[in-house]
């Protein structure tokens, strides 16, 4: 893997990371806070990825396509698993 390539996952697996123990903890801080409430967020991050008239870069890309990336999974978790806080 090139140097290139390297640094970019690197980086995406660390927002992933980051973002996943960040909505962790606001589950765990916010007792109603739902699966709807964090759809509502994965929304507008979708709206902040499609806004790219004028340019984010690589490095914003990166880091804006790990949160998405975080948010579905802990989304499709919480609803097709239906894994309570404590399992994460």
């Amino acid at each position: 893997m090139s140097n290139s390539v390297d640094w970019q996952a690197v980086k995406y697996q660390q927002v992933f990371d980051d973002e996943t123990r960040g909505i962790v903890r606001r589950m765990e801080s916010d007792p109603d806070c739902t699966a709807d409430d964090l759809e509502g967020t994965l929304r507008n991050l979708y709206i902040m990825d499609g806004a790219n008239y004028d340019g984010r870069g690589p490095l914003q890309d990166i880091i804006l396509a790990a949160t998405i990336a975080a948010y579905e999974r802990f989304i499709s978790q919480i609803k097709t698993e239906n894994v309570s806080i404590e399992k994460r």
